[in-house]
């Protein structure tokens, strides 16, 4: 790509002829405020926040969508500019509801940032309407509040880079909103409850619906026993709501915050993750070995398997039958464990803390229940869990690292890694190969298969057969994979993640501002974390971890035996799109 030459504030500057202003700027480290651009994802120059002044045009451009030509001569920070965006913010603000004490993004809000920024110290101007948007909270999962919306659509276009739309603006002017079709509640629509559209939202126009008030209530029943397990991808981004760098590894920190909110045993996760392993890969060697319902799709993103079920429900057969290893782990909690113990299992109260909103729709499905008694009773995100320590006055940084408890503390690299995009194959594939083989695998680090692409392929030679396996995440990408399965492609095994990134960039992660976005990869920051744990544990495959290994011999006798399908498999739906 050719450069040409242009001047930003009298800076002279060779850069992508491709690039726009906003892009320039920030190559020259020149601040432009912004609040609906989103690197990668939204770029309409609606909010006009980002407007700068070009030596020639006739009126003001927005930055983030204005191209560079050779010559051009950009001013930033002129009176008019200054002027002009000030005008649009308090605009913007003059519609909001602005109860900001009260919102869950209270320092956490781009528009909040902004607003200190430009000195706005009062709203002269009064909306055309009042705030009086219904709240929609029916959904297990989500919580729409159009008050606090700013119609900056990256919620939209967070949607449309799903391929899910089902959120979209409606009516004009005054009377815009994004809302779903014929203004449905968005548990009434195809919605997958991957919480990108969270993530996304500059404001608290959107968030997870809270089960924090359940929770501490649980913790402060003394008739009630209460289990918790995290989920790998937790652990590497908890860190970042108390200051620390993004990537940073929390999870001694973590679980010693756990035992002081007083849950009454920490389990991780991630032994989960390696009983899913010797589920899910003891059932691909079936099906490989019959040749019978391939490929066969790994099934631990809820958010994934929503979107198979609404909108490929042709695949639903392909799918694993393993629960995702947060339901194998709740069904072992309030069975194994409970007999155990001597606890009656309605005496447990099991919580999750996972990085995914997707999570508290599976949490409620009908299908995870055992006797009419729902396996997990709550599913917090990784930012309740972040707001459950500020409330307690923990000071998480000082915090010394702790173990999780026995008998689910011990966890294989396996279980670890399954949090990125690409783990789950790479799990799988050191357990199925070394039972296959019978010999140990040599490289535990499966390359092909690593990385943010978009869609990983690999060939693979197990007991004399190539295996074909792909990986890929998202589902955008998602959708063009089947597609070409459909179009006649084969594969043996293939592992879809609904968030791009895998887990570490669900919904429930910590939100990272636009700005921040733009800079760095937080997939493949948070990613490092996960591998890094991997690498230092002293095992690092899922059929050699003592705790799985006792659950077997104890309790399910071996991987797919009849009553390991009885409590750790399941079983899907074939919906409608509506």
């Amino acid at each position: 790509m050719n450069n040409v030459n242009i001047k930003i504030n009298g800076i002279e500057l060779s850069v992508p002829a491709d690039y726009t202003v906003l892009q320039a700027a920030r190559m020259a480290n020149i601040e432009i405020p912004t609040l609906c651009y989103l690197e990668g994802i939204n770029k309409l120059g609606a909010c006009r926040l980002c407007v700068v002044e070009i030596k020639g045009a006739r009126a003001l451009q927005a930055a983030c969508v204005y191209p560079v030509n050779e010559g051009m001569e950009v001013f930033t920070n002129t009176p008019a500019v200054r002027r002009a965006r000030k005008a649009n913010l308090e605009l913007i603000l003059s519609n909001h509801d602005r109860s900001c004490l009260s919102c869950v993004r209270n320092r956490n809000c781009e528009l909040q940032k902004l607003a200190e920024e430009f000195g706005i110290e009062d709203i002269p101007i009064k909306g055309e309407n009042d705030p009086v948007h219904e709240i929609d909270d029916i959904s297990t999962s989500l919580v729409r509040n159009n008050n606090k919306c700013v119609l900056c659509r990256r919620c939209v276009a967070a949607c449309e880079n799903q391929t899910v739309s089902v959120i979209s603006c409606i009516n004009r002017g005054f009377d815009t909103t994004v809302n779903c079709a014929f203004e449905k509640s968005i548990s009434e629509v195809g919605c997958i409850f991957c919480g990108q559209c969270i993530v996304s939202c500059p404001t608290g126009a959107l968030t997870e619906k809270t089960s924090i008030p359940q929770v501490i209530n649980a913790i402060d029943n003394t008739e009630k026993h209460v289990v918790v397990q995290t989920a790998p991808a937790v652990r590497a981004a908890l860190g970042e709501e108390f200051g620390l760098p993004m990537g940073t590894p929390v999870t001694g920190k973590m679980v010693a915050a756990l035992k002081r909110l007083g849950f009454d045993k920490v389990f991780d996760t991630d032994t989960a993750a390696d009983l899913t392993i010797m589920e899910e890969g003891t059932e691909f060697i079936e099906r490989f070995t019959k040749q019978e319902k391939l490929p066969l799709i790994t099934s631990c993103s809820p958010g994934w398997v929503k979107f198979c079920e609404h909108y490929y429900p042709e695949f639903t057969d392909n799918l694993s039958t393993a629960k995702s290893p947060m339901e194998m782990f709740a069904a072992v909690i309030k069975s194994y464990y409970a007999e155990k113990n001597n606890i009656a299992k309605e005496n447990i109260y099991s919580v999750a803390i996972m990085p995914c909103t997707s999570k508290k729709y599976e949490a409620a499905r009908p299908e995870h229940s055992t006797d009419g008694v729902q396996d997990i009773d709550a599913s917090l995100t990784t930012r309740e869990l972040a707001r459950m320590i500020k409330q307690a006055g923990i000071n998480f940084a000082e915090l010394p690292d702790e173990e999780f408890d026995d008998p689910f503390g011990t966890a294989t690299g396996a279980g670890v890694i399954f949090g990125t995009t690409g783990g789950v194959m790479e799990a799988a594939i050191r357990t199925v190969y070394e039972v296959l083989e019978n010999k140990p695998l040599e490289n535990l680090e499966i390359e092909p298969i690593r990385g943010m692409d978009g869609i990983k392929e690999a060939t693979l030679t197990i007991a004399g057969k190539d295996v074909k396996v792909a990986v890929c995440h998202g589902t955008k990408n998602a959708r063009y994979l089947l597609e070409k399965i459909k179009a006649g492609e084969k594969y043996d095994f293939i592992e879809i993640m609904a968030c791009p990134g895998g887990c570490v960039n669900g919904g429930g992660q910590p939100i990272v501002s636009a700005q921040e976005r733009a800079k760095v990869d937080i997939r493949a920051e948070r990613a490092k974390a996960l591998y890094a744990e991997d690498r230092a544990s002293k095992i690092r495959k899922s059929h050699e971890n003592p705790a799985i290994k006792l659950l077997y011999s104890e309790y399910f006798e071996k991987p797919c035996s009849h009553k390991a399908h009885e409590l750790l498999h399941t079983h899907y739906t074939k919906r409608t799109k509506y």
